[in-house]
């Protein structure tokens, strides 16, 4: 009699991470991302050392830490914006005097 083997289950990690990916880009764009990123990485991991064909989601795994990462990228590049658009402007008041 041949038993068989039980479904692969996704790895909750993977699921929180696409969950967090998305929800950066509505709500919590600094947290979300960082919990899409850190919950990405482990979850890839825990993936890799599961034994084979017991645990998947590695592409939501991949998808919340490429949307957490480009949320980082493009928060940063507004900070940069922004102290350059300030420092010109502070830039531009002290020379007009």
């Amino acid at each position: 009699m041949n038993v068989p083997a039980p479904a692969p289950q996704t790895s909750t990690l993977a699921i929180i991470s696409l969950i967090f990916g998305i929800v950066c880009w509505f709500v919590l764009p600094f947290i979300g991302a960082l919990v899409a990123i850190i919950c990405g990485h482990l979850a890839r991991s825990e993936i890799r050392n599961a034994a084979p064909g017991t645990l998947e989601g590695s592409g939501m795994a991949l998808a919340g830490l490429i949307l957490g990462w480009v949320q980082i990228a493009l928060i940063a590049l507004a900070i940069v914006f922004v102290f350059l658009f300030l420092g010109g402007l502070a830039f531009l008041a002290a020379g007009a005097h």
